[in-house]
């Protein structure tokens, strides 16, 4: 967990000014904080969006900043056509079918989506000579069910769900066109992000927050004894941009993957106990013990990120819950 100890770290404005950067997945949840950042930065942002949805309110924020490539993840040729046209510098790969229920009832859109797209990207970037850094989006899911905990880079992947097996082959292929083509790429693997602007009621942190502001206790669908990592998702973003810039001072980053955690585990319940305390609630949570092909326990050593980043999260996540709270409570009314 954060001390404090330092200022909080911020982006280097000189090095994000006139970038050209592409981002795919853009409009999602982290990614819509990344982009604001970067447009805030200066940065000359392109972004790949596959379905014209109405933004957030985070993303509405910069759509008018932003140029607008429209199509598939997968679409290898729209890939290098966005590159080569754009003249991009730095590339986030966020594109993914992020929801595990969604996976075990539809496995092969999520196969086409987080392997079929992380190979088309790889394949464009490998094809377009100026790119000069590029990060790709794994998973703490990537690493399966370990027999210790907390997960570090160097443990094999041993993934077995349709999710975890999807951000695990986009993981190993990533580091394959670093390896076998000297892709300059690095891989970023992150728990649960949680914060402002997430309009997925199905994930824990929104759906409990929505209910609680309601009056009404909080569906729990595990047994509320899961061991998970949550990271605030604006210490997320900065994590990304941190890599990047990492990554252009210092060759020794490409080819990496790194582990961005609070490391302060916490299970189902006591993270639902944090968001009553921030809410100032106290509801009797409704556990149902529905989920399915989930594991017990799955955290993160960030070790390597802080000795070789120099990376810590700026917030706990009491602090974050306390400023997602009052987002909520603004955004519902």
């Amino acid at each position: 967990m954060s001390d404090h100890s330092t200022s909080p770290w911020e982006p280097a404005q000189a090095f994000w000014l006139d970038r050209r950067v592409a981002v795919t997945g853009a409009t999602g949840f982290l990614g819509s904080h990344l982009v604001g950042m970067l447009t805030d930065a200066g940065a000359h942002v392109v972004i790949l969006e596959r379905d014209q949805v109405e933004p957030t309110e985070i993303a509405a924020k910069w759509l008018e900043r932003v140029a607008i490539v429209t199509g598939d993840a997968a679409d290898q040729a729209l890939l290098e056509r966005l590159l080569g046209e754009y003249e991009v510098q730095t590339v986030f790969h966020l594109a993914a079918q992020t929801q595990v229920q969604v996976a075990n009832h539809n496995p092969v859109s999520t196969f086409e989506s987080n392997i079929k797209g992380t190979w088309s990207l790889l394949e464009a970037l490998r094809r377009t000579p100026h790119i000069e850094q590029a990060i790709c989006a794994s998973s703490d899911k990537a690493y399966g069910a370990q027999p210790t905990l907390p997960y570090e880079e160097t443990m094999p992947l041993l993934a077995v769900n349709p999710y975890d097996v999807s951000k695990a082959c986009a993981d190993l292929i990533t580091q394959t066109y670093h390896q076998r083509w000297g892709t300059p790429v690095a891989i970023t693997r992150c728990g649960n992000f949680f914060g402002p602007g997430d309009m997925n009621w199905e994930r824990l942190v929104p759906g409990t927050i929505r209910s609680l502001l309601r009056g009404e206790r909080p569906i729990i669908r595990s047994n509320g004894a899961l061991i998970r990592d949550y990271l605030y998702v604006v210490d997320g973003a900065l994590a990304y941009l941190r890599l990047a810039e990492a990554m252009a001072s210092d060759p020794a980053h490409l080819g990496e993957a790194y582990n961005f955690s609070t490391e302060g585990p916490l299970s189902v319940l006591e993270l639902v106990a944090c968001i009553q305390t921030a809410a100032g609630t106290d509801l009797v949570p409704d556990v149902r013990d529905t989920a399915t092909n989930e594991i017990d326990a799955q955290h993160l050593s960030a070790a390597k990120a802080r000795s070789r980043l120099g990376w810590q999260p700026n917030h706990t996540v009491q602090d974050a819950l306390i400023e997602t709270v009052r987002w909520y409570a603004s955004h519902l009314g």
